[in-house]
């Protein structure tokens, strides 16, 4: 049954079932999340699935250093074509969450 109350219904269920994902799952929290960013690389995920991934991510520990390190570890096995199109899509993602962070801001002033 779903929150008909939820401005972000979509956004909602995306959450809940990544939560669960890290529930079910016998990986740590912070490796889960490494192999999903590498999910989305090798199936050319849109900037959206970067930006809930990496807050998720990053939310579990996961910083930086880890996710560049994922890319190099795969890279081998996409290609560099996947690799750069993923790094593109990552840097949107995070122009986004920039984007909405100080909109969100300029409404609390």
């Amino acid at each position: 049954m779903t929150d008909s109350t939820s401005e972000s219904p979509v956004l909602d269920l995306l959450a809940r079932m990544t939560a669960d994902s890290l529930d079910a799952s016998s990986l740590d929290p912070q490796t889960l999340m490494l192999v999903r960013i590498a999910a989305l690389v090798a199936i050319d995920a849109a900037p959206i699935s970067y930006l809930l991934n990496l807050g998720a991510a990053g939310e579990v520990g996961a910083d930086a250093e880890q996710i560049s390190g994922v890319l190099v570890a795969i890279a081998p096995i996409v290609g560099t074509a996947r690799i750069a199109a993923a790094t593109a899509k990552i840097v949107d993602a995070l122009d986004v969450a920039i984007e909405v962070a100080a909109l969100e801001e300029q409404g609390n002033e």
